[in-house]
């Protein structure tokens, strides 16, 4: 039997990023499949989120997603630019965003076509590792979708066509998201049970095991 995840994941999400090798591990080592349902940044489905928090959540995140990185043997920069335009200063997001929610819908359709975490690895490797700056110019992202055998023009002609369907299709993962017990990514969900954080993988693969999982 084949032991079916469900991956709540976002481009903006450093977390994201660093837990994509190991689920395509596990696709690879055992007879495990992820299926991946793309979510917009908390930042933007709730934009007083960073404003409201204490100083110190924030000061500690940026410390841990680099201490995690390097622990998973990772690069990481902070992106060049942001997935989300912010104020950092004022911790506030402007409405109007360039980048994420084509990101988020073209993420969205690759999952439909069979290619989520593929893509999702190639776009957060180019996005977060700091190999490049200005991941969104010049032809960067088009190589990293070829990489997996996409076509990025191809893919944007699409996700714009029907930005309508995809957005309604972000919408209903956000909503199974909280359905599955948490509102964060990644959140991985097995059997109704949810784990949150790239650090809970290491359970996440022994949950699985206790319940019949195996090798291929």
């Amino acid at each position: 039997m084949t032991h079916s995840v469900d991956l709540y994941w976002s481009f903006r999400s450093p977390y994201s990023y660093i837990v994509v090798p190991r689920l395509l591990e596990l696709e690879r080592d055992f007879d495990a499949k992820v299926n991946v349902k793309p979510v917009l940044p908390i930042a933007v489905r709730q934009p007083e989120f960073f404003a409201n928090s204490d100083p110190l959540w924030f000061s500690y995140l940026m410390r841990d997603c680099a201490r995690s990185a390097e622990f998973a043997g990772l690069p990481l920069r902070w992106p060049r630019p942001d997935p989300v335009v912010m104020d950092f200063a004022a911790r506030t997001n402007p409405k109007d965003q360039p980048h994420i929610h084509r990101l988020t819908r073209l993420g969205q359709l690759a999952a439909e076509r069979g290619h989520g975490l593929g893509i999702l690895r190639a776009v957060s490797h180019l996005i977060w590792s700091g190999e490049v700056d200005g991941w969104h110019e010049g032809d960067h992202l088009a190589q990293a979708f070829a990489a997996v055998g996409c076509d990025l023009a191809e893919m944007d002609t699409v996700q714009a066509a029907e930005a309508d369907r995809l957005d309604a299709a972000i919408t209903q993962n956000e909503a199974d998201q909280r359905a599955g017990g948490h509102y964060g990514v990644p959140l991985m969900v097995y059997d109704g049970e949810p784990f949150f954080g790239q650090d809970r993988y290491g359970q996440l693969v022994w949950r699985m095991q206790q319940k019949g999982m195996v090798g291929r």
